[in-house]
């Protein structure tokens, strides 16, 4: 049999998962879940160039590298891109249904948990409110117990002849990235001595702005669809989110601009 497109893609399996819980069906419904099925999407897709991203410092491959967190970060700018097609939907269109979420929420985003634990932000409290058996857990605990994509790094500055300190090439993985004088002061010195290395420095730099940016434009829409209301997964909603907002993923990439 030749393969079709809607074969090769899985067009009809696709397009069936998207199932409005509102009765009589709500109009904005559909629009929410399909933003939010694309958004898990591109979370896999991010995941996906992570582990190439990785790879190639692991190989040393520094311009394979850059390659995939260029097309990371424009991963980063299409996910805050989207907000916009959220912002279309009023308060009133999204409480229409918001009761038939129930405690569905972002927050249960394991994937997102996964893709900031990758890159370096840990905290053991998020893994132990993921209960067991809840999909994808296992991924998240191998993502815990792997090195982030700041720890491949240092041992790719390492290889390069840095002089990252001991401390934190042996640092336990578990903890969230902090920030480091040694790593600072090797990373001024590539950004002087080696622009191809600077190259791939700022891209991180790009990412972890990005991330920040989608965390932002998160609460502005949470904040205009919502208001002060409680979370759906029980948060505290808005105030919730506000306190994820500008935490630097590579803090060392920041801490050195007023040394430059």
């Amino acid at each position: 049999m030749t393969l079709t497109y809607h074969d090769y893609l899985g067009i009809p399996e696709i397009l069936e998962l998207q199932t409005p819980r509102s009765n009589p069906p709500e109009h904005d419904e559909t629009l929410f879940i399909i933003i939010h099925q694309t958004y898990e999407l591109w979370f896999k897709q991010f995941l996906h160039e992570m582990d190439r991203a990785e790879a190639c410092l692991n190989s040393d491959d520094l311009w394979g590298c850059v390659a995939t967190l260029k097309r990371m970060r424009m991963i980063l700018k299409t996910l805050v891109q989207q907000v916009d097609i959220l912002e279309t939907m009023t308060p009133l269109s999204f409480v229409s249904f918001r009761d038939r979420l129930d405690t569905a929420s972002g927050f249960q985003s394991v994937q997102f948990r996964i893709m900031e634990f990758r890159l370096g932000h840990k905290r053991q409290r998020i893994l132990d409110m993921t209960a067991e058996g809840v999909p994808l857990r296992d991924q998240l605990v191998e993502a815990m117990e792997k090195p982030s994509l700041m720890d491949v790094l240092n041992g790719f500055l390492s290889r390069m002849g840095c002089e990252i300190p001991k401390e934190v090439l042996d640092r336990d993985v578990r903890e969230a990235t902090a920030p480091s004088e040694g790593v600072q002061n090797e990373l001024l010195k590539m950004y002087r001595e080696r622009p191809d290395v600077s190259v791939m420095l700022e891209l991180l730099t790009d990412i972890d702005e990005g991330i920040q940016e989608w965390r932002y434009r998160h609460v502005k829409l949470a904040e205009r669809t919502i208001g002060a209301k409680i979370g759906t997964g029980g948060s505290d909603g808005v105030e919730f989110l506000k306190r994820t907002l500008f935490t630097p993923l590579f803090p060392d990439l920041w801490a050195i601009r007023s040394e430059m």
